[in-house]
């Protein structure tokens, strides 16, 4: 992965992250300008999404943003929302990072 699509998943990662928080505000205040707000954030991440998947191919930008996502919205939840996964929960988003990471690793040669 190069230093500019690492740039481009970093940023659709923020604007997932800021969409899933205004997404959390909506569930509990229920107001549709906030669900709105949170839609169109959502359709920038893709857009940006769409400038990895270009460099990378489907597979590997949908894995990675995923568990880019995963981390950095846990992280969110924890120290924003005050929410406290379990051991097994804890331990499946490890297993994510691992999985991620093996489809990630460059192999030398693309096939």
């Amino acid at each position: 992965m190069t230093g500019v699509t690492f740039l481009w998943l970093s940023a659709a990662t923020v604007v997932f992250v800021a969409a899933n928080a205004v997404l959390k505000v909506y569930a509990t205040k229920g107001q549709l300008p906030i669900l709105v707000g949170a839609l169109a954030m959502f359709c920038v991440g893709n857009w940006i999404m769409v400038q990895v998947m270009k460099a990378n191919g489907l597979g590997l930008a949908i894995a990675l943003s995923a568990i880019f996502q995963l981390v950095a919205i846990s992280v969110m939840a924890i120290f924003v929302f005050g929410e406290r996964p379990t051991g097994l929960q804890m331990a499946g988003m490890a297993l994510g990072v691992v999985a991620v990471a093996m489809i990630a690793w460059p192999t030398g040669g693309k096939a």
